[in-house]
């Protein structure tokens, strides 16, 4: 008879070399593709509840007023205010606003673009009809008002 040799342990080790590149493309594909928060809301947001809601097909034309109480009440007071993008603007600045909002869109787009209000339900109806008549002055009549589903739930 004759005799078999045992194999020798033989280790496989996986190849890591390449292991710090393949993160490093990981790490630069999130950090292009992730879209952060535009802008941080300093305005209370308790947004009203409707029963017939719609959605829009382009986002991309739509931008954003935030009306309500400051959260930093003691630095900006209670009085609720106007914020447009991340600075507080007063009715008298909204002309000026939309028009650099419309400059940023293509011109064929700058007709189209809609406003939306994201107005705080505990907020006067005062400074909603000024916001309303200067945007009326600028031209720009595509107003939307931001809503939450009404369920039974919530109440």
């Amino acid at each position: 008879m004759s005799k078999f040799k045992k194999k020798a342990n033989v280790k496989q080790d996986i190849p890591t070399s390449s292991m710090p590149d393949v993160v490093f493309m990981l790490l630069f594909f999130f950090m292009v593709t992730t879209q952060l928060r535009e802008t941080s809301i300093e305005v209370q947001q308790r947004i009203p509840e409707a029963t017939q809601l719609r959605k829009l097909q382009r986002k991309t034309l739509v931008t954003n007023l935030y009306i309500g109480k400051p959260v930093k009440v003691e630095q900006y007071g209670e009085e609720p205010k106007i914020q447009a993008n991340d600075t507080f603007i007063e009715p008298s600045g909204i002309g000026k606003w939309v028009n650099a909002e419309r400059d940023k869109l293509r011109e064929d787009e700058r007709e189209q673009l809609t406003v939306s209000l994201k107005v705080d339900s505990e907020a006067k109806r005062g400074i909603i009809v000024d916001v309303e008549t200067e945007l009326r002055k600028a031209n720009a009549r595509k107003l939307l008002y931001n809503t939450r589903e009404f369920s039974k739930n919530n109440r």
